[in-house]
């Protein structure tokens, strides 16, 4: 298998340890480097000033319950559109392999013709697992874009680290078919994709903490396997109809991977030290 899918298969299982001694749960390698959260960092750098507003309006007790309500809606989703591309390119792998029509590309990963996995992601999607009732239209709304849209599934839920000192877990390594960035120019290759719910209709602008968060995936990712991705998503599932799309290509990918950077340096510079 060459070295590039061979590296990325191995993101599939998490390879640090976690430790919840300090104040936060911070991850550590084999030889004892520390690595914080990707979510923690972008956290301890936003401007919190709306939330705390928000909880103050509402109330501790009712703000900790939508929270709560927020998390377990997203979880859901995200689990079920997991499922699907993890059971699909099973599926398609295992078609791809009777046929022996899986070919390896330049950047050394398994390709699988994008007819078995637009085959394997229609069988599976009207047979995929139930979620609960708060999450079925967030969940419903991500997994057919997904349907309607993934072409090659090279990576599903699989794990970073950076030696800058951060950790992670992207939600995948996709490639997609009719997707335009912001000049209407088409995304083409391995894009980094995040999944997203909202109640409300999101607007994203290149200082969001969504889109850094694609930023950190990817410099993870080229630390690990060498992979460059060529762009990114942010998919924002939503309660009814289709989810609402960010797309970044490799200029504003490579803005966010520095935007992460600087926001790193900000965190670690802020007084957070490197054995909490």
């Amino acid at each position: 298998m060459p070295a590039a899918q061979d590296t990325l298969a191995t993101l599939r299982r998490w390879n640090l340890v976690q430790d919840n001694s300090g104040p936060f749960r911070v991850y550590r390698d084999k030889n004892g480097a520390v690595y914080h959260s990707v979510t923690h960092i972008l956290k301890s750098t936003s401007d919190t000033a709306g939330l705390v507003r928000w909880a103050a309006r509402l109330g501790e007790t009712e703000a900790t319950q939508q929270r709560d309500i927020a998390a377990k809606r997203g979880n859901m989703a995200h689990s079920q559109a997991e499922y699907l591309l993890k059971t699909s390119n099973a599926l398609a792998r295992n078609a791809a392999n009777r046929k022996g029509s899986i070919k390896f590309d330049e950047l050394g990963l398994a390709r699988i013709p994008s007819a078995l996995t637009k085959w394997a992601l229609d069988k599976v999607h009207p047979k995929l697992p139930a979620v609960g009732w708060s999450a079925s239209g967030y969940a419903r709304s991500l997994s057919t874009w997904i349907k309607d849209n993934v072409t090659a599934i090279h990576a599903s839920e699989f794990s970073i680290h950076h030696p800058s000192g951060f950790a992670g877990t992207c939600d995948g390594l996709l490639e997609c078919s009719s997707l335009r960035d912001s000049h209407g120019d088409l995304l083409k290759g391995l894009l980094v994709v995040d999944w997203k719910t909202s109640v409300n209709k999101k607007t994203l602008d290149p200082s969001h903490s969504y889109v850094h968060q694609l930023g950190a995936y990817s410099l993870g990712l080229q630390h690990l396997t060498g992979l460059r991705p060529q762009g990114g998503l942010v998919v924002l599932a939503r309660r009814c109809g289709t989810p609402n799309i960010y797309t970044l290509n490799l200029p504003e990918l490579i803005q966010a991977e520095q935007a992460y950077l600087d926001r790193v340096s900000q965190y670690f510079s802020s007084g957070f030290p490197l054995d909490k």
